[in-house]
């Protein structure tokens, strides 16, 4: 196939269509919805001066923030929202599929628990509940100015320990906190302590075993009586105080374990795939991903960019929904080795696998475009990097076919 055989329709210029793109994505519509509904309580309520209700307030965002990140509820949220059946409205599916927006209940949440806990430290009383409330706030403030998405970007090393490190002792200083002040609050807190600690109960050393078809990417091997479902990702560590990375899991069908397709990205990938070593850690269950919400369509395009064919694979392999590829990679045999292509075009015979090495950069919007409409398909789930993922989504979006792709937020 070449490019000039595909006809892309324009956009839709809409304001409708407008809404659909950033700022206007659901996880900043559901950030945005926690905190106008702290607001509504402030303008309406009576809490000024009152510490236990901003203590309560304090207490349910933190709640809030902390238990959507905690992957039982990930996987209750991803199998409540893609147990819809395929005969109701595409636009109820469609919206359905954005499930994995959920982050925007943890960033406003976390943005209105800081808020809250401002007014909190200002009226406390008391030479150790004032240490132990100003010490929090500051910690609060910290984690908050690192998760800004340019800082974070830039500092994600700093971001990640500042989260794990910082949050962990907010934790126990509010538990603290509240039990020299009103010990009723340390049931909440205790749930969200259980929360943050279940995956660590799961803490383990597992081998691995490595094979790299080339300097570029590195298929690790697990095979420690976890056989993860289709869609799932699953964190691992060489430092598990220090550093996690979660990929996609490649369950095979009929077979126990699982595979991760790992590409150069980074100073830690590329040791990984240099130093191939016989041990990593992995922590928690494997949790849903953005894979997931194939299951609510009919027929679906899967669009990959390099080792973004990882994550489409065990769809493609179990079949989840009838499905089409579009893989654009360079020199896929080279890269990959035969065994992997030979695998994906097995599974996917009419693929379409674009050579960037020898036929350049593609228009990977028209390419899912005509793949939808000659697949009948109605929807698009594309993995790639984050600047190509935005661009295929929003722009199949605003031709009105439904798009999916990771949003980075966790």
């Amino acid at each position: 196939m070449t490019l000039h055989e595909v006809v892309l329709p324009p956009a839709d210029r809409s304001l409708r269509a407008v809404l659909r793109r950033r700022p206007f994505t659901h996880h900043n519509r559901l950030a945005a919805a926690v905190v106008l509904a702290n607001l509504v309580f402030a303008v309406t309520c009576d809490w000024r001066g009152d510490q236990d209700v901003l203590t309560t307030l304090v207490v349910v965002n933190v709640a809030l923030a902390a238990l959507v990140r905690q992957q039982l509820v990930i996987n209750l949220l991803f199998r409540l929202a893609t147990s819809a059946p395929k005969h109701w409205p595409l636009r109820v599916r469609w919206t359905l599929g954005k499930v994995y927006h959920f982050g925007g209940l943890h960033v406003g949440a976390a943005v209105c628990a800081v808020a809250w806990f401002l007014p909190l430290a200002v009226g406390t009383r008391g030479a150790l509940p004032i240490a132990l409330s100003w010490t929090i706030l500051a910690l609060l403030v910290a984690m908050t100015v690192l998760a800004l998405p340019r800082l974070r970007a830039r500092h994600h090393d700093l971001f990640e320990r500042s989260h794990r490190f910082g949050g962990w002792t907010v934790l126990v200083l509010f538990a603290v906190l509240a039990a020299v002040s009103n010990p009723v609050f340390l049931w909440p807190l205790a749930l969200v302590v259980v929360s943050v600690a279940l995956p660590w109960l799961r803490l383990r050393r597992v081998p691995v075993r490595i094979v790299s078809p080339s300097p570029h990417v590195a298929l690790v091997s697990f095979d420690h009586g976890v056989t993860p479902f289709a869609g799932s990702s699953t964190a691992v560590s060489r430092n598990p105080l220090l550093e996690w990375h979660s990929f996609a899991n490649v369950p095979a069908p009929g077979r126990s374990g699982f595979r991760l397709t790992i590409s150069r990205a980074g100073d830690w990938t590329a040791k990984l795939i240099a130093d191939q070593p016989s041990h990593l850690w992995v922590k928690g269950i494997p949790t849903a991903g953005v894979g997931n919400i194939d299951k609510l369509f009919h027929r679906v395009v899967w669009v990959a960019t390099g080792s973004g064919i990882g994550p489409c694979l065990p769809h493609l392999l179990a079949r989840t929904a009838p499905a089409t590829l579009v893989w654009s990679t360079r020199d896929p045999r080279r890269t990959y080795g035969d065994a992997l292509v030979d695998e994906i075009l097995d599974a996917q015979p009419d693929a379409v696998v674009w050579d960037t090495a020898g036929q350049g950069k593609p228009d990977l919007v028209a390419l899912a475009h005509d793949a939808c409409r000659r697949f009948d398909a109605e929807a698009v789930i594309c993995i790639s990097n984050k600047q190509t993922t935005w661009h295929v989504v929003e722009e199949l979006e605003a031709r009105g076919i439904p798009a999916y792709g990771a949003i980075w937020d966790s």
